[in-house]
C-alpha cells in the first residue's frame, strides 16, 4: 500500500514517515514543499497518484494562504482516489475563537467531512516544544516571562506523541471522527513557565505584541501568537484526553518535559 505524508520532511511529518517506514510492508512517500507544494494543484495531483492513504500534516503561514493550501490538498486527494485521509488539525476549531488558525483548521475539517473520502482527524493540543520555544523567545534571555494568559490552563502535547497517533491511524481503517490528542494533564500556563525555569507574570495582549515586535518577530506571527493566547485565555486549549494511550498503547509524555 502506498502512503503519502505531506510535510514529510518536517518535525511531525518526518517522524510519521519514519514510523510508517519502520512498520514494514508499505511504500511511504514523504511529500515536501519541493516535491508537492501546497500551492501547486498539478504537483499535488501528480504526487498523490496511486496513493491509498494520505497523512495530511497541516500547512503553515498566513491563515488565508493556509486555507487555499488545504483546499488544494483535499481536491487533489479526491481526484486521485485516496481512500483514507488522516488529517492533523488542532484542538481549537471553533468559528467563534479569536485564534486565527481555529478557522483554518475548522474549515479544513468541514470540507473533509462534507466530501466522499473516509477520514480520521487528529486534533492536537499545543506542542510542548513550540510552547517552550515561545517562552524562550518572550523571555528575551532573562529568567522571567510575561504572557497574556492570566490563570488559564493548557494541555501541551509532544510532537512525537502526535506523530505516533497519526501513524497509528494511518495503519488502521478510517474512524470518520476526530480524536483529541493531548498531554496527560492540563496545567496552568504559570506552572509550565515556572517548570521551564521562568518566573511568570500576566500581561496584556498589546504589551505581549509589543515585546515580540521589539524582539524582531514578523507581524503575522505577532498576530498569530497574540490570537493564540486570546484563545488560551478563554480556556480553549485545556481539554485532555487518553487518545495517545488508546491509539498507540503508550502513555503521553509529561507536558513539562522538553524545556
Amino acid at each position: 500500500m502506498r502512503i503519502a505524508v505531506t510535510g514529510g520532511t518536517g518535525n511531525v511529518g518526518g517522524e510519521v514517515v519514519r514510523l510508517l517506514s519502520a512498520s514494514g510492508g508499505h511504500e511511504v512517500v514523504a511529500l515536501s514543499s519541493r516535491s508537492a507544494p501546497y500551492d501547486d494543484p498539478a504537483a499535488l495531483l501528480a504526487a498523490l497518484d496511486g496513493v491509498r492513504k494520505l497523512v495530511f500534516v497541516s500547512s503553515d503561514g498566513e491563515a488565508a494562504r493556509v486555507i487555499v493550501h488545504h483546499r488544494n490538498v483535499l481536491a487533489a486527494a479526491a481526484a486521485s482516489g485516496v481512500a483514507h485521509v488522516v488529517l492533523l488539525s488542532g484542538l481549537d476549531v471553533d468559528l467563534d475563537s479569536p485564534f486565527c488558525y481555529a478557522f483554518t483548521n475548522g474549515d479544513t475539517e468541514r470540507l473533509l467531512r462534507a466530501g466522499d473520502i473516509p477520514y480520521s482527524i487528529v486534533r492536537a493540543g499545543l506542542y510542548t516544544e513550540f510552547f517552550h520555544s515561545l517562552l524562550r523567545q518572550a523571555s528575551a534571555g532573562t529568567d522571567s516571562v510575561a504572557l497574556p494568559a492570566g490563570d488559564a490552563r493548557v494541555s501541551l502535547v509532544a510532537r512525537s506523541d502526535v506523530a505516533r497517533c497519526l501513524a497509528a491511524l494511518a495503519l488502521r481503517g478510517p474512524t470518520n471522527r476526530h480524536h483529541d490528542v493531548t498531554g496527560p494533564e492540563s496545567l496552568p500556563v504559570a506552572k509550565i513557565a515556572e517548570a521551564a525555569g521562568y518566573s511568570y507574570a500576566d500581561t496584556t495582549s498589546a504589551e505581549f505584541a509589543a515585546t515580540l515586535t521589539r524582539l524582531g518577530e514578523e507581524p503575522w506571527w505577532v498576530y498569530a501568537y497574540s490570537s493564540m493566547f486570546a484563545a488560551i485565555r478563554q480556556n480553549r486549549w485545556e481539554r485532555t484526553s487518553d487518545a495517545v494511550m488508546e491509539l498507540t498503547g503508550r502513555p503521553a509524555e509529561n507536558p513539562t518535559n522538553n524545556a
